[in-house]
């Protein structure tokens, strides 16, 4: 088949035969390196193979063959057209006459001119229908003569046979919708008339998009009609033809099989990498991949290491078989003492910091002191100074004193307790009393506690050699993530499998020949992966991973607000007055009080927390009695003051 355009291969083409296997042999390139506009493809080169698979109409352009304007016809017109033409064509009079008069039919017979003709001073255009009544002679020259209707007048007109044409003749027809006129070949680019167009002729000029496809292109491709390519038919001899298509491991994913499946990866996307693995770096074009299928259980947790200045993130397998331990949680407010409570299940924490209740905003707000123990009751209200009602943690304060008398203290306690109630914007510091020895499967861990929780692996995974968990001294096990992954194997090692994150790791993979082994046993996967800082803040706005929404700020202090306005009238008195007190904030403090004691009973080690710690910011500095100020502070400040 020789080469065509686009356009003519399209509105030739029968949609029974479908699917067609076309070579461009022109090719076009759009300017800019673009490829695709509006999901249509607008660059083909030459030699591309294109399967095409369906055809669909996109809108149909009417067009004035006089003016050359145009207008945008619905796929559902309801209109009819009628041809002015046929495709036979005359390039005289004198032919037209001779074919009319060998026919069965006889004069009269209608006519139409493609060019304009002058003649007797009439002016007869291209779209006007003419009616040859007879051949006479007129002025000694043999003429057609014909009637021309102008303005409801009829015109006769003597046209000399020798006049040159192309004519075509005009029989009347059965009218037909548009999709007919569309789908007859007879009719293509034919001077067609419509009576509900406000144009006497028009030529039809529809567009399609062609549904195809191509080799190495992962979905369907839409390419339009207009676009100005030459096309061959070669569906004879490309039978054998393969086309390639290429896959997304979110694509495996979502097929679900047939697994295992050997793959070629054909793209790795450019992004940041998300694990600090080794296998990561093997995820290169051309390594070949086993998937082995979807890996099991679905679940992660997500996981950061303690006691170290910089922490280090993981994504722990719930298939994960190492051992864990429970170690006692902190909660630097009340609001996440009461995002751990969990009813039926005592919580009971110490106090590592002193903080002073909120009396002003409500008596019952009680201050806290280093080693207080409280058990979490429960959420409460409380109303504040101002009238409103505001969240409150209900705690019961517990006795210091523990050892043989524990259960004789508990129904005392039980008798008589000493209600506690915490704001929630409280800002104390709490540790978590426990004394659980026993030994947890993550799985047994995340069902039976809530996160986050505070753990030290015990006890290794058997199935990973390496792993990193054990270094720790504590682990902080932060959200539990639902998330398919697919375990997979590179081809040179398929002793190692690993899982990849199709949702963040989204290769592009291709079909590769041959029918991967399944290995015998269970296959031996990685079941801790380290993450990257940059991912594992991007999992921790996750849904999945939203905290809850932070504690409700605390009121305003009405005795701070009265107090500037009482700075505000007492003027440059009371601004010498905080000079003072600015001058005794920086003065330095002994150096004998900058260290902690330790001392060798273990009961007071709450009591002994230094106030300044290496890496924390220290805290404000307290307001001293001056009764019980031990240094001659207050003679310096008099003697400075005097110098001013």
């Amino acid at each position: 088949m020789e080469a065509v355009p686009l356009q003519d291969f399209v509105r030739a083409l029968d949609p029974e035969t479908l699917p067609r296997v076309l070579r461009v042999c022109s090719g076009v390139y759009f300017e800019g390196s673009i490829y695709e506009i509006s999901g249509n493809e607008c660059c083909l080169s030459t030699g591309d193979l294109i399967k095409v698979t369906q055809v669909r109409l996109q809108k149909v352009v009417c067009e004035n063959p006089r003016t050359s304007q145009t207008m945008e016809l619905p796929r559902n017109f309801k209109g009819y057209f009628t041809p002015l033409n046929t495709p036979q064509s005359y390039e005289t009079l004198e032919e037209l006459v001779s074919a009319t008069t060998q026919s069965s039919k006889q004069l009269p017979t209608c006519f139409m001119s493609t060019h304009r003709i002058v003649t007797e001073g009439t002016v007869v255009t291209e779209d006007q229908l003419l009616m040859l009544e007879a051949v006479v002679m007129h002025l000694g020259i043999r003429c057609a003569r014909c009637v021309l209707g102008v303005e409801g007048q009829q015109v006769i007109l003597h046209l000399p046979l020798s006049q040159k044409g192309p004519f075509r003749k005009w029989e009347p027809s059965t009218p037909r919708t548009l999709l007919q006129v569309l789908q007859d070949p007879a009719l293509k680019d034919l001077v067609l008339t419509c009576p509900t167009l406000p144009w006497h002729s028009l030529i039809l000029r529809p567009q399609y998009e062609i549904q195809a496809i191509m080799h190495m292109r992962r979905t369907i491709v839409k390419i339009p009609s207009t676009l100005e390519v030459d096309v061959e038919d070669v569906t004879a001899s490309s039978q054998h033809v393969h086309f390639i298509k290429p896959l997304l491991l979110s694509e495996v994913l979502a097929r679900q099989g047939p697994f295992p499946l050997s793959t070629e990866i054909l793209e790795v996307p450019e992004r940041r990498p998300i694990f600090l693995s080794p296998w990561l770096g093997s995820l290169q074009k051309g390594q070949r991949l086993c998937i082995y299928g979807l890996a099991s259980p679905p679940w992660r947790v997500l996981a950061s290491s303690k006691g170290r200045k910089v922490p280090r993130h993981f994504l722990v397998s719930g298939a994960y078989q190492g051992k864990l331990r429970r170690r006692p949680r902190e909660f630097p407010t009340a609001y996440d003492l009461l995002g751990a409570f969990q009813p039926g299940r005592p919580l009971r924490v110490v106090a590592t910091k002193d903080c002073e209740g909120e009396r002003e905003e409500n008596p019952e707000f009680t201050s806290l002191a280093v080693g207080d123990r409280l058990e979490v009751l429960g959420p409460g209200q409380a109303r504040g100074a101002q009238g409103n009602d505001m969240g409150v943690l209900v705690c019961q304060r517990l006795s210091d004193q523990a050892g043989e008398d524990e259960e004789e203290e508990c129904e005392e306690e039980a008798e008589s307790p000493e209600r506690v109630l915490l704001p929630l914007h409280f800002p104390g510091s709490f540790v978590e009393e426990m004394s659980d020895s026993r030994r947890y499967s993550l799985a047994d861990l995340t069902a039976q506690f809530s996160l986050p929780c505070e753990v030290k692996v015990v006890a290794k995974d058997s199935s990973h050699p390496t792993d990193p968990l054990t270094s720790f001294l504590g682990l902080r096990l932060e959200e539990k993530i639902t998330e398919p992954f697919l375990v997979v194997s590179l081809d040179s090692e398929p002793g190692m499998c690993f899982e990849i994150p199709p949702r963040w790791l989204d290769l592009t993979v291709v079909e590769a020949k041959g029918q991967p082994d399944w290995p015998g046993g269970s296959l031996p996967i990685a079941t801790v992966e380290e993450l990257t800082d940059t991912f594992y803040y991007r999992l921790r706005k996750l849904p999945a991973c939203e905290i809850q929404a932070p504690p409700p700020r605390p009121p305003k202090s009405q005795g701070l607000s009265k107090q500037r306005r009482h700075s505000t009238q007492e003027g440059g008195v009371k601004s010498s007055q905080v000079l003072g007190l600015q001058q005794h904030a920086l003065l330095p403090k002994p150096k004998a009080k900058t260290l902690p004691e330790f001392t060798k009973d273990g009961s007071s080690m709450y009591s002994k927390i230094p106030a300044h710690r290496k890496g924390h910011r220290p805290a404000k500095p307290q307001r001293q009695d001056p009764d019980d100020d031990e240094h001659d502070y207050e003679e310096i400040l008099e003697h400075f003051q005097k110098t001013i």
